[in-house]
């Protein structure tokens, strides 16, 4: 039997290939690129600033803002703050006084103690001031900041006058704390530290916090002129109530409360028996009971001599 030959042009390697191809691989999908927030912000303002016109001289406004800033903050940093403002304000009253503005007189009224120049200092009036830029509320402050003077009043007359009143402070007592002495007005302000002679037979209150109630203190004392005359010094105890120490040297110590009847009682034992006239130290009248005497060195020894019994003479020889 005849063996057939296969069919011509098809060999084995032919009949291989007729088998399918298997499904080609997927491959995966590129992740997308991230785009970051910066650069779609800078992409965002891009596309907005595109075709817009940068005015000309624009870097040179940004260069000159630059070196004000700098100025500025040296000046802050140097402390050259107020004398820029200071040479401004010169500028300023320079620029107003050529145009008419400058203050040619001051009317002043009022014053006995404080002296006319130191007024106008202390209202701020200089040479270079002119009426058109002083500020008359800032000039009666500095004013009233004065020890002396209780109220102020400022008035442009314009073109070229001034007029200030002062209400000066009465000077009412003087007042010792600590060594020092000074003389306050009656509602305890310091007037001044510099006791002029006609201010030194002013009454005198002695102790912390004596300055604010010596004027009610005072008022009481002037119903008793018998007492009054005498007391050198009225001294405020541990600021709560009084001792008046008296021209003899004599100290009487009052209550806290109930001051008046004390003093009557006062005036009464030295009309009839001539208590301050004693030779005593102080006269306690803090109880309202009793009244409690301390004799002197001397005179209690008196005392103490004089209760001693009378020593027997000699029998005779």
């Amino acid at each position: 039997m005849r063996q057939g030959n296969p069919r011509p042009g098809r060999s084995a390697d032919a009949r291989a290939s007729t088998k399918p191809d298997p499904a080609p691989r997927s491959l995966p999908p590129k992740p997308a690129k991230k785009t970051s927030r910066i650069s779609s912000f800078v992409r965002f303002w891009s596309l907005r600033l595109e075709g817009v016109r940068i005015p000309r001289f624009t870097g040179m406004a940004a260069l000159a803002l630059f070196l004000v800033a700098s100025i500025g903050y040296g000046a802050v940093r140097g402390g050259h703050v107020p004398m820029i403002i200071d040479t401004l304000k010169d500028w300023r009253d320079a620029g107003a006084n050529a145009m008419g503005f400058r203050i040619a007189a001051v009317s002043l009224s009022g014053e006995r103690h404080v002296a006319r120049a130191e007024i106008i200092a202390a209202a701020g009036v200089t040479e270079r001031t002119s009426l058109l830029f002083l500020d008359v509320e800032a000039a009666r402050s500095r004013l009233k900041a004065v020890p002396w003077i209780a109220d102020a009043t400022v008035r442009k007359l314009f073109p070229d006058r001034l007029q200030i009143r002062v209400r000066e402070r009465e000077p009412f007592a003087l007042w010792q704390v600590d060594g020092k002495l000074s003389l306050i007005a009656a509602d305890g302000t310091v007037i001044s530290r510099v006791i002029e002679p006609p201010f030194a037979s002013l009454p005198l209150v002695v102790g912390r916090g004596a300055q604010t109630k010596a004027r009610e203190f005072l008022a009481l004392l002037d119903r008793y002129p018998s007492i009054r005359e005498q007391v050198r010094a009225s001294v405020l105890v541990a600021e709560r109530r009084w001792n008046l120490k008296l021209k003899n040297n004599l100290d009487v110590r009052l209550p806290e409360t109930d001051i008046g009847p004390a003093l009557d009682l006062l005036v009464a034992l030295d009309r009839d028996k001539h208590l301050i006239g004693r030779d005593i130290l102080a006269i306690d009248l803090r109880l309202p009971d009793r009244v409690t005497v301390r004799l002197s060195d001397a005179a209690a020894l008196a005392r103490e001599e004089a209760r001693k019994p009378a020593k027997k003479k000699g029998g005779d020889a």
